[in-house]
């Protein structure tokens, strides 16, 4: 049985969510079959969860046009993060853990937005860990791209179009003061400028370098308590791309295999997880869905893969 089985739900309801609409590269669209591929559904069950594997959501195509009023795909993005509110929502009404398999990083809007609702009908607190190479802190105003995979964090906080902020029906729906990002080491001028107006919590690659992975997680997790719900949105290009090529924004200098396992295994640890982004795996840009089989191993210690040295969490 799951170490997070007094704390979480056994029952986990992967969502695949296939499309790159908010992205600058195409590709990130093919992540949820190659997740599958990499075995995610055996990985999950042999840790004793019951995985349904409710398919692939779907949505408008990826129209690849220029930005408009400061917004690639804008009606897209709504329409595919509307999707992805909807299934989210269900299944946390359902009392599964839900695992959004994208597709681009914009997809974490629709996803946080329900997590977030649903903690506040709970009376729950939420805490979001957001592990990434970028700080998706931007918006139209800051960067000239308009991808929309730059800017869910300014979104969740209420920054940006109402379509988007609103998801939850509820703005903001996060504050700063639920978020720390681990991993960060690629922000534009501007965009860390408004990070620091924001009070966001960002332990960058410089801070783990500084101090080390354990000492920044233990800073990211503290104050979990039972009336926690921990969610992960996890980027994968967080990852060196020395391991993990196949992301359309990679950026060297990220953490290695063993500093991402110290990380998974701390969250584990915790008993708190409670909902899971795995985004922007791109297979056009991998190796033999190398960085496919490497997020699924990352997300096994996630639900309690563990070594020699750790002992299960005593049953409470």
């Amino acid at each position: 049985m799951s170490p997070l089985s007094t704390a979480a739900p056994l029952r986990a309801s992967l969502i695949g969510a296939p499309t790159d609409v908010g992205a600058g590269a195409r590709g990130a669209s093919m992540g949820p079959e190659a997740l599958r591929v990499a075995g995610i559904v055996a990985a999950l069950t042999h840790h004793g969860l019951e995985v349904h594997d409710r398919g692939n959501l779907s949505g408008p195509p990826n129209p690849w046009l220029p930005p408009v009023q400061g917004y690639r795909h804008l009606a897209e993005v709504v329409a595919w993060n509307r999707a992805v509110f909807d299934a989210v929502s269900a299944e946390l009404a359902s009392g599964h853990l839900p695992i959004l398999l994208g597709g681009d990083h914009s997809l974490g809007l629709g996803s946080i937005a329900a997590v977030a609702r649903h903690c506040r009908q709970q009376g729950r607190k939420l805490r979001v860990l957001w592990l990434d190479a970028h700080a998706d802190f931007n918006t139209s105003e800051l960067t000239p791209s308009g991808n929309v995979h730059g800017m869910p964090v300014a979104c969740l906080c209420g920054f940006g179009p109402r379509e988007l902020t609103h998801m939850g029906g509820e703005a903001p729906a996060l504050q700063p003061h639920q978020i720390r990002q681990i991993g960060i080491r690629s922000v534009d001028p501007g965009e860390k400028r408004f990070v620091h107006e924001q009070g966001l919590e960002v332990f960058d690659m410089r801070y783990i370098d500084e101090h080390g992975m354990r000492h920044a997680m233990e800073q990211a997790l503290a104050g979990l308590d039972e009336h926690t719900h921990l969610h992960v949105s996890f980027d994968v290009d967080f990852l060196d791309p020395e391991i993990a090529p196949g992301v359309g924004t990679t950026v060297p200098g990220g953490p290695t295999y063993r500093e991402a396992q110290l990380c998974m295994e701390m969250i584990a640890d915790t008993g708190r997880l409670g909902s899971l982004d795995i985004v922007e795996l791109n297979p056009a840009l991998d190796v033999r869905n190398k960085t496919a089989l490497l997020a699924v191993d990352l997300v096994e210690s996630l639900f309690g893969k563990s070594t020699l040295m750790r002992q299960p969490r005593p049953a409470r």
